[in-house]
């Protein structure tokens, strides 16, 4: 008997499930479609490393013996969907079985879910086994990532002492706060040049996605698994310590901070998310990290990743189109450009575009915190952030786009929106110093644009965020003002937003 096993491009795992009794004779398909080149406009450097990481993946798998039906963009006859050359391969090949790992995405899990006699097996490549989450979060009437982070903790016996965590705390979140100091520079990440294969990858994607956002020239991703190991024990070596101290911060100019820059690789099933965080544990262990350092990176895979990956599972459909703050404003060109004035927002845009990468408080507290303040569309700014992000992947970037950044679905990710003002911004980083706008001014014509949007947020949901304990303050604050404040406050901020509706080239 033989088996056609499907492999998706971000399940690039020699451990996937679909792969479990590979027997002589099977079949491992690959297929690099268009349908998943372009369902959103996928950052020219996203596209390239998904490509280049499946022919690296298909070549390992071929030098082992195993027989791989590789499609190639351009192959004559390829149906450019997944289920498309699935049908094509069992008409050509007629296997007895047709064996496929869940895929992460709704919309591909359910297209497979149409094929006849597919048999889908269970990822097992999380630390969340399938039904744990939903276990877990039944009958509860918040889900807040803090418990069930803990719950992995313990489930894993990672960063623990007995059963108490190790240090006496769970989180060190407040010692993760710090402003880089001006005479601290991060390492710079260990990069990997592109073989003569990926190089072949970024000519075509340079030809057929050049009008795709972002730029290929700094293209350096780890495309095996033996780089995604390598760039990970540089950052064990290298920026692990100063992680900690470091993870909120950011500097212009600074793209990647002392960041792992893991995700990607991670996302794609190039690296295992446990043994990540054994090998982080085991460095604090040895003396060579600090435990604010160490929890905290743990925190954001044991933590955020499987909590993320819990909520897509639950709720989906119906997540992606929660909008309780009712959003509806069109994405500003300058996200697609990084050309505005707000210097903030033109680093955080231009080094995605450069690098398809922006550190998780750049995406959540500038692009994020602006587009919530502003109100624009949820539906724009999930396709945004999904398109121009090397590490993005529907489960993974939805979750954090509507809920944790936009609030669109009501708190279900977090008690409270994550609006701030440019004070946060200005505390954080070196941004305000150099920009044209005024981070201490909230009304003026070269006024920060954060300050007057932030309390025209404020004003515009005050009814709804009055009871929210975490919010009742700043609604207090502006209901506290005088009425001629609020009024220019409200001004600023009418003239920010007909800027941006009318595509906000002059901000």
């Amino acid at each position: 008997m033989s088996a056609l096993r499907l492999v998706l491009g971000d399940q690039l795992s020699e451990g996937l499930s679909a792969l479990a009794g590979l027997a002589q004779g099977d079949i491992v398909l690959l297929a690099e479609v268009m349908d998943e080149c372009q369902y959103v406009p996928h950052h020219q450097q996203k596209i390239a490393l998904v490509l280049a990481a499946m022919r690296h993946f298909a070549g390992d798998l071929a030098k082992r013996g195993v027989h791989v039906r590789y499609v190639r963009l351009d192959d004559p006859g390829n149906t450019q969907s997944i289920p498309g050359e699935m049908a094509r391969a069992v008409a050509a090949l007629k296997p007895d079985r047709v064996i496929a790992t869940a895929p992460g995405e709704y919309r591909l899990a359910q297209a497979l879910a149409a094929v006849p006699g597919i048999e889908i097996r269970d990822d097992e490549r999380f630390a969340a086994a399938p039904g744990v989450f939903a276990a877990w979060a039944a009958g509860k009437k918040t889900l807040r990532m803090e418990y069930f982070y803990r719950e992995m903790r313990k489930r894993h016996d990672v960063l623990m002492d007995g059963d108490q965590p190790v240090g006496g705390q769970w989180n060190y979140d407040a010692q993760n706060r710090n402003r880089l100091p001006k005479n601290i520079t991060p390492p710079t990440p260990r990069r990997f040049a592109p073989d003569a294969q990926t190089v072949e990858v970024l000519a075509m994607v340079g030809q057929r996605f050049a009008h795709h956002p972002g730029r290929l020239g700094a293209f350096d991703y780890p495309v095996t698994a033996a780089q995604a190991e390598a760039g990970f024990a540089d950052f064990i070596e290298n920026r692990l310590a100063g992680f900690g101290d470091y993870q909120d911060a950011m500097a212009a100019g600074t793209p990647f901070m002392f960041h792992s820059l893991i995700s990607a690789p991670l996302n794609l099933g190039l690296l295992d998310p446990l043994a990540l965080c054994r090998t982080a544990e085991a460095a604090y262990r040895a003396g060579r990290a600090g435990l604010n350092a160490v929890e905290g990176f743990i925190r954001q895979i044991l933590g955020w990743r499987e909590f993320v990956r819990g909520i897509y599972g639950l709720l989906m459909p119906d997540y992606a189109t929660g909008n309780v703050l009712g959003a509806s404003r069109a994405l500003p060109e300058f996200y697609w450009t990084g050309q505005t004035k707000m210097r903030c927002m033109a680093d955080a845009i231009g080094q995605t575009m450069e690098y398809s990468y922006a550190h998780h408080i750049q995406r959540l507290m500038i692009t994020g915190n602006f587009a919530l303040l502003a109100g624009l569309d949820p539906d724009a700014v999930d396709a945004w952030y999904l398109a121009v992000y090397a590490d993005a992947y529907e489960w993974v970037e939805m979750p954090n786009t509507r809920g944790m950044a936009l609030y669109a679905d009501g708190g279900v990710m977090g008690s409270k929106p994550y609006a701030a003002s440019g004070a946060y911004i200005n505390r954080m980083s070196d941004y305000c110093g150099g920009c044209a706008y005024d981070v201490k001014d909230a009304t003026g014509a070269n006024a920060c644009p954060f300050n007057a949007l932030y309390w025209d947020f404020i004003a515009r949901h005050a009814e709804r965020f009055a009871s929210n304990p975490r919010m009742a303050m700043p609604v207090r604050s502006w209901q506290g003002m005088a009425q001629a404040r609020q009024m220019a406050l409200r001004g600023r901020a009418d003239d920010i937003l007909r800027m941006i509706e009318q595509g906000g080239n002059k901000l």
